[in-house]
């Protein structure tokens, strides 16, 4: 199955091992998941794991990268047709075009209003607690 993790669940997993996010993030690790990024969405990564306030040792976030990097479906940005009034954040584009144009079935994301320009797609997007709920067997 692949999944697009939002910025926000990939710091929660690494911030919180054993938290709802960190079992999603095992499940990528582990190869039951299959984590679909494109360039912007790995620059993002890359960018806010880097953050002195959020404490994350270099070595986890550069162990964590790296394996995102060679182990991730890898996609072009595609951009996608949507009226710039329903996008409540134009950051999440990169997410949204990588899950419409991978075959990723899911967003994961602690802000759901971000995409709710989704809303008629192909693409359900969830909490992590929803997606756990959902994909018990996968994960």
């Amino acid at each position: 199955m692949r999944i697009v993790l939002d910025t926000n669940v990939l710091v929660s997993a690494m911030l919180k091992p054993m938290s709802k996010p960190g079992l999603i993030l095992d499940a990528v690790l582990g190869g039951k998941l299959i984590l679909v990024v494109n360039q912007a969405i790995f620059d993002e990564y890359s960018e806010v794991l880097s953050r002195p306030r959020l404490k994350i040792p270099a070595e986890k976030a550069d162990a964590i990268l790296r394996f995102i990097a060679f182990s991730a479906q890898w996609v072009d940005r595609q951009p996608i047709l949507i009226h710039d009034a329903k996008i409540e954040d134009p950051g999440d584009l990169p997410f949204a075009e990588a899950a419409l144009c991978s075959g990723a079935e899911v967003i994961v994301t602690g802000n759901l209003k971000h995409f709710a320009f989704l809303q008629n797609t192909r693409i359900s997007v969830l909490l992590p607690d929803e997606f756990l709920q959902r994909y018990s067997q996968v994960v």
